[in-house]
């Protein structure tokens, strides 16, 4: 495994977050994730990450209504993980009691609330990294900063970070925080792969500029990316999610899924592994997270480590995309 620093802090984390959106209660009554693994299913995918090196673990509250969390802090007690050498990052945002007053949302409120909820299902003392899972925009930025660096101070998150937005409300947050001397934002989890590259417009530059750590939702596009065209899976057989965010932007993305299938076959490695080789060439990117149902696709993840892509077939990679229409994580027009 390879380990790099987390944006400009001291903290080491591998090249590769394991994503735990795949872990938690499955059906509809727990989510919206009806593919989710319980602890007994994901114990071996878990695991092999863990003998692969990687110590960077990614859920959110709203994963599988906080079981996501709860199956991930049982998984790092199982395997008897070290606390001072795992990195573990949550997000909060979403509704945990939809149609409830203050039932989501980034008020102060909201996340005095939420953080105690999160550590109480992961059982920590403290989270290493804690993102807002959005911006919202019916709370003052000046609350949802002040509130999100008190957490820092008390000792229940060692660093924040953000998710989707435009680069403008990002900015503008981290000027707040500057201006007060509150804690800053450290990494920016955004969409970024070869079918959505909108984020090389603003965003990156400007986390790149800054010392801002990428670290990628969906490098794979929710599997569009690891498999030709047309081919059905367990997972997106129930996946009800995944159309919503990609489907609408089918034909753009025909012709960059099919140049990647047609490399991938040349150069003898998957679809899945040059995908992340791409997104591992970009200097900016920190770790992509990769979510995962199988224990398999850990192992596939890690050795695209190992591949390094010339140029030229970056550039063949790239030369397909076609502007995109600027998306939040619903796969809606931002807004």
């Amino acid at each position: 495994m390879k380990y790099v620093k987390l944006g400009r802090t001291g903290t080491d984390v591998s090249r590769i977050c394991l994503g735990c959106m795949s872990f938690g209660k499955p059906g509809s009554d727990h989510g919206v994730f009806p593919w989710a693994r319980d602890f007994e299913d994901a114990k071996a995918i878990f695991g092999r990450a863990v003998e692969a090196g990687i110590n960077y673990f990614d859920t959110a509250n709203q994963y599988q209504f906080g079981t996501s969390e709860e199956v991930t802090g049982r998984l790092i007690r199982h395997f008897a993980l070290p606390r001072e050498e795992i990195v573990v990052a949550t997000k909060l945002r979403f509704d945990m009691r939809p149609g409830r007053p203050n039932g989501g949302g980034l008020s102060r409120k909201a996340i005095m609330h939420e953080i105690d909820c999160s550590l109480q299902r992961l059982g920590m003392d403290y989270v290493d990294l804690y993102q807002i899972h959005r911006p919202d925009l019916n709370t003052p930025f000046e609350e949802t900063m002040e509130a999100l660096n008190d957490v820092v101070k008390a000792g229940k998150a060692l660093y924040i970070g953000a998710s989707t937005m435009y680069a403008w409300q990002f900015q503008k947050m981290q000027n707040i925080a500057a201006a007060h001397g509150w804690s800053r934002f450290v990494t920016m989890q955004n969409q970024y792969n070869l079918m959505y590259r909108e984020e090389e417009r603003e965003m990156i530059p400007y986390c790149a500029s800054e010392g801002i750590g990428l670290v990628p939702w969906s490098p794979l596009a929710g599997g569009r990316l690891a498999h030709p065209l047309g081919t059905v899976t367990a997972r997106n057989s129930v996946d009800t999610i995944s159309p919503m965010v990609w489907d609408r932007t089918a034909e753009l993305d025909r012709p960059v899924i099919e140049n990647l299938q047609k490399m991938a076959s040349g150069r003898g490695i998957s679809m899945a592994q040059m995908a992340l080789a791409w997104l591992l060439s970009k200097p900016a990117v920190t770790a992509p997270i990769v979510g995962t149902t199988s224990p398999e696709h850990v192992s596939e993840a890690v050795a695209a480590l190992d591949i390094e892509l010339s140029a030229e077939e970056i550039a063949s990679l790239e030369a397909c995309y076609k502007p995109h229409p600027v998306a939040d994580d619903h796969g809606f027009l931002m807004f």
